[in-house]
């Protein structure tokens, strides 16, 4: 594959991801590095948040101070070498390190580019500080839950519907022109397709999360079938749960 966006960039996206970035060369080369460097930058900031054994208060300095730099608020990068420190993969420790390649080429886009790659990523971002502050003394003790369906639908857009509008203003902006109706039905069409993923890692990933203390699923809707977030985790329950279950899948599968 010839070369994406930059050599060391490259290196970063090909060791982070490599499933991802075989596909980068399925997409057009108008929107590829745009797109390649969006994710690249949403990457070293999930990898930010999910720092295990990083203080709270330490991973959420970090993700506003990095946001800041990426808006073009400070010229300062985080210093992110003890959270580097804190990785089990090496290939997420290099990214940290080497944060500054990715965040620095962002210049290197025109304004309008610059613009769209900074609004998804402070969404993105916004909705992990959201996250480790909702979370925050979430253990496997004490779960908590988003509290109603609002909720749910914020944070499945801040993390992956805003994606697909961010790829959907990319594409129109550069692959071909539309009407107004026609742009506002794929923007909706964009940001339905990304909550419709979320939604299907949120039920994949019920177990790993509740024992971890979160809960992704509205207390208010499980109230709805006599259930609370802890009752996810005895084998009982499971005749109560799969209406629940079956119907955040039926909305995923509507959503895609």
């Amino acid at each position: 594959m010839s070369k994406l966006i930059h050599q060391a960039i490259d290196s970063l996206l090909k060791e982070t991801s490599r499933s991802f970035y075989l596909t980068l060369k399925a997409l057009p080369p108008r929107i590829r590095p745009q797109i390649g460097l969006g994710y690249l930058l949403a990457r070293i900031a999930d990898t930010i948040a999910d720092s295990k054994g990083g203080p709270t208060d330490q991973r959420l300095l970090a993700l506003k101070q990095l946001n800041e730099r990426i808006q073009g608020r400070t010229g300062v990068l985080p210093n992110l070498t003890t959270l580097a420190r804190l990785q089990r993969d090496p290939t997420e420790a290099k990214l940290l390190e080497n944060a500054a390649a990715p965040v620095t080429y962002l210049e290197q886009f025109s304004d309008a580019d610059r613009q769209r790659i900074r609004q998804v990523l402070d969404t993105i971002t916004g909705g992990q500080m959201l996250d480790l502050q909702r979370f925050a003394y979430a253990t496997g003790d004490t779960i908590i839950p988003l509290a109603r369906e609002e909720e749910l639908d914020d944070y499945t857009y801040r993390v992956a519907g805003c994606v697909g509008e961010f790829w959907t203003h990319l594409s129109m902006a550069h692959l071909f022109e539309a009407d107004a109706a026609t742009e506002a039905r794929l923007l909706e069409t964009g940001v339905r397709f990304g909550k419709g993923l979320q939604l299907v890692n949120i039920l994949r990933d019920l177990p790993a999360d509740l024992r971890m203390g979160r809960c992704y699923l509205p207390s208010a809707v499980l109230a709805e079938h006599d259930l609370t977030p802890r009752d996810l985790l005895t084998p009982e329950t499971i005749d109560r749960f799969r209406p629940v279950y079956d119907s955040y899948l039926d909305k995923a599968a509507a959503h895609l």
